[in-house]
């Protein structure tokens, strides 16, 4: 390890210098032999009020005549300034090795909550197919009892619900085959499902542009479910009264649908957590409604669903954008 050292009289003149040569390679300084660092006063000069600066000198006095005094100024070596952001690297590594071994883990997190997802939505449709089946049965007999023709197609309709319900748990966990399909038609027939289950004082507005046809990409039962979830969503929203807007449109990149209803909105410190699973300013539900139609439009149609805009007290846009 060569140290740099400058050597001065008691005059603080220069007389000699040691290893400076490495230590102006180390610096960028070309040329770093020792004839012309001498010829190089001014890099000289730096050198010595550096060392000046970074360690106190060390002093020789000669015994035989204590007027002759030499002083020696030292700086780091070339291997004492490299080693000095070992330190650093090493912090470096270690913080990119944690980073890297969190992010595994969440990636693990994930994939084990979607296969319980998975698993858990499977489980649900095969738990329902066996009840369903039987319900058909009676449903069956029923109709050859006379009086009964107001009962059995309400009941019919149930049964068709029902079954609905578990189609849509049983492709939660398997990619869908997506068809195209008319969206103005879709939202439309999903509008009028929730209208007719909705309070009179709620209103249902669709506005397409004058578009009778966009055409997208669906898995028209999950779709379903997701336009279901939103729509019922702004019901709860409302609390009896107001109006529901669903605005479709298409541009270069896609299918457009927001919803948009004139209910109590969501606080900005929740906006972000309006998608997690679990997270409900309701007093019944699970939470699980906008969790699992976020899941349907990102993962089964490579789309996306947002929360375009939401103003306490004036209501709350979500946008779904599915591609072309």
């Amino acid at each position: 390890m060569l140290v740099p050292i400058i050597e001065t009289n008691e005059r603080d003149s220069i007389m000699t210098w040691v290893n400076l040569d490495s230590a102006a390679v180390s610096e960028g300084w070309e040329g770093g032999d020792s004839l012309r660092v001498a010829h190089h006063n001014n890099y000289l000069q730096k050198k010595l009020a550096a060392f000046k600066a970074t360690n106190p000198p060390i002093e020789w006095i000669n015994p035989s005549d204590s007027t002759q005094r030499n002083v020696y100024y030292y700086g780091p070596s070339r291997l004492l300034q490299e080693v000095r952001y070992y330190p650093l690297v090493q912090l470096l590594i270690v913080g990119l090795f944690i980073t890297v071994v969190v992010l595994l883990l969440r990636s693990s997190y994930r994939s084990t909550q979607n296969q319980v997802w998975a698993g858990m939505a499977k489980e649900t449709a095969h738990q329902l197919g066996t009840p369903v089946s039987s319900l058909e049965g009676w449903l069956e007999l029923l109709r050859d009892i006379p009086g009964n023709e107001k009962v059995v197609p309400e009941l019919e309709k149930d049964i068709q619900r029902l079954q609905l319900v578990s189609d849509r748990f049983g492709k939660i966990g398997s990619k869908p085959q997506l068809e195209p399909r008319n969206l103005v038609e879709q939202v439309g027939s999903m509008v009028e499902y929730i209208r007719k289950r909705a309070p009179g004082k709620l209103s249902f507005h669709i506005n397409t542009g004058s578009k009778a046809q966009v055409i997208a990409p669906l898995s028209p039962p999950l779709f379903d479910w997701v336009m279901e979830n939103l729509l019922k969503n702004a019901l709860d929203a409302m609390e009896g009264k107001g109006a529901i807007t669903v605005d479709i449109s298409e541009n270069e990149k896609g299918a457009v649908i927001d919803v948009t209803d004139t209910g109590k909105g969501i606080a900005k410190k929740n906006i972000s957590k309006v998608f997690r699973p679990g997270f409900t300013t309701k007093r019944r539900g699970w939470g699980l409604g906008l969790s699992l139609s976020k899941r349907i439009v990102e993962q089964y149609h490579g789309g996306s669903l947002t929360v375009k805009s939401s103003e306490l007290g004036k209501g709350t846009t979500f946008r779904v954008v599915l591609k072309k």
